[in-house]
């Protein structure tokens, strides 16, 4: 479940990078929020082949992370004016369902033994 949704999320993320860069001429903060965005499924991907138990947290913490950088860029982007409120309440649910589901892997990771 959340492999495919952070794979979904970050289609959507490189597509948003298209817009900005064709659309606004935006180059800086489209390569920060294709970096982060993307990270999150590479690293969700990483965690599935994990080595250890820590390794699986470490993987997970990390894509939480870049979960909340994309929020940042996300609310950035949409407070500048970059993303239309249309576009945002399309994307930034995602964004944060995504943490959501990843808070709630590290913290179950966590308290187990």
């Amino acid at each position: 479940m959340i492999r495919h949704k952070a794979f979904r999320f970050s289609v959507r993320i490189v597509k948003l990078k298209e817009y900005l860069q064709r659309e606004h001429r935006e180059y800086v903060l489209s390569k920060q929020i294709e970096r982060s965005g993307t990270s999150i499924c590479a690293n969700v991907a990483e965690a599935k082949y994990a080595q250890s138990r820590a390794d699986f947290l470490s993987k997970n913490v990390i894509a939480l992370k870049e979960a909340y950088e994309t929020e940042y860029w996300l609310r950035l982007l949409h407070e500048t004016g970059y993303l239309t409120d249309r576009m945002f309440d399309s994307i930034y649910p995602e964004c944060v369902e995504l943490i959501k589901i990843l808070t709630s892997i590290v913290n179950s990771t966590k308290a187990k033994p």
